[in-house]
């Protein structure tokens, strides 16, 4: 561990240079603001995003932002807004408060706000049991992704649900459990030390007390990131093989160009776990082919990370599919979405996961309560709120 004196070194030179690096605060934000989502001990705000004509039974996509970034200018810059408009899923953006961290990282080493049932983590959670609730959402395909900060706060969610989630993606993120203070936090962002990969299992385990089926996970990562250690990338792999029962060593190797890619899939074929590394790449998440926009930590290599995790969940379509459905054809946001999860997400599990209560949770279309009154009995019959 660091001296308390180098760390302080460090939170200073880095709020420097994060002053200097606002990403797109005052972004064109066509996001609405999800008000009432149940106590939120986290102290947490949340975005959303609804599709034109968004048919019932759609996905839903938790995106969290990086450090001095906000919810508008992430989704501005990534791209997710612009997809699900052509896929037709929903979004749901958790964004950090000054008041918790002063430049806008979720809290994702400090164990009261990563701890199921508590902190940023339980209000994220109410954040998508309200989505889900309000906007009649598929909870077989729910699904969570992050930059950074955000890409370990949303590996700490998968770690405390995965019963909620499908799938997730981390970009230049870090494994859940790897660090609990902030020198610590210091010290794993550089790739020194950290818990064994049998200690990341174990923490991914004690998490909750599911015991399966388990997300699919695809790792973002650039080769040349200075901020977060490309060995991270390694580190959540390894944690997550542990529940998937894989080997080490990946199913295929490929690369084309710049982009490299290692996948384990499971004995049917089926891919669970990827790491893509950009060759190059510095800290930030990869952006091209039209989608999305340049912008700080938001880095134009030709390759459109948003759109190939979303592939790789099952719920959008390849670049080449998308543009030959594009011209005269109805947006896939206006087209009723298959009733059934996507094939690649049906096929990777015996069974969709579950919420923890079983219970039916009415539309308020069909009843004549408040939609508050409504969303908060939703949330304390799934335990979520008292």
């Amino acid at each position: 561990m660091r001296k308390i004196s180098d760390t302080i070194a460090r939170l200073a030179a880095l709020q420097a240079r994060h002053a200097t690096h606002t990403v797109d605060l005052g972004a064109s934000d066509h996001l609405r603001t999800l008000a009432d989502f149940g106590t939120n001990p986290g102290g947490l705000g949340a975005k959303f995003y609804i599709p034109n004509d968004l048919s019932k039974g759609a996905p839903v996509v938790v995106v969290l932002h990086g450090c001095t970034q906000n919810a508008a200018g992430y989704d501005h810059h990534s791209g997710w807004s612009q997809l699900a408009d052509e896929a037709g899923f929903a979004l749901v953006f958790p964004e950090q408060q000054r008041g918790n961290n002063p430049n806008l990282c979720f809290n994702w080493f400090q164990p009261g706000d990563t701890k199921r049932g508590s902190g940023e983590a339980l209000s994220i959670r109410q954040m998508i049991e309200t989505m889900v609730v309000t906007h009649g959402l598929d909870r077989r395909r729910i699904f969570i992704t992050g930059l950074s900060a955000g890409g370990a706060m949303a590996a700490a969610m998968l770690a405390t649900y995965p019963e909620v989630f499908a799938g997730g993606a981390l970009i230049a993120g870090l494994p859940y459990g790897s660090a609990t203070t902030i020198p610590e936090a210091f010290d794993r962002m550089r790739g020194h030390g950290g818990p064994s990969e049998q200690d990341l299992q174990q923490a991914l385990r004690g998490a909750s007390d599911h015991q399966g089926p388990w997300p699919r996970i695809s790792i973002w990562h650039g080769a040349a990131d200075h901020t977060v250690s490309p060995s991270n990338a390694e580190a959540i792999a390894g944690q997550w093989r542990g529940v998937h029962r894989l080997e080490k060593a990946p199913t295929r190797r490929e690369v084309a160009g710049p982009h490299a890619k290692q996948v384990w899939r499971n004995g049917a074929g089926e891919a669970l776990i990827e790491i893509n590394m950009i060759a190059g790449m510095g800290h930030g998440t990869p952006l091209g082919n039209g989608l999305g926009a340049p912008g700080p930590y938001m880095i134009d290599v030709g390759i459109a990370s948003t759109r190939d995790i979303a592939q790789f969940w099952g719920i959008a379509a390849s670049e080449e599919s998308a543009s030959r459905r594009s011209g005269p054809q109805v947006p896939a946001s206006r087209r009723p979405l298959p009733q059934s999860p996507a094939p690649g997400i049906q096929n990777a599990k015996t069974k969709p996961p579950q919420p923890t209560a079983i219970y039916q949770f009415p539309r308020h279309t069909d009843l004549g309560q408040p939609v508050k009154k409504i969303i908060e009995d939703a949330l304390r019959a799934a335990g979520l709120m008292r």
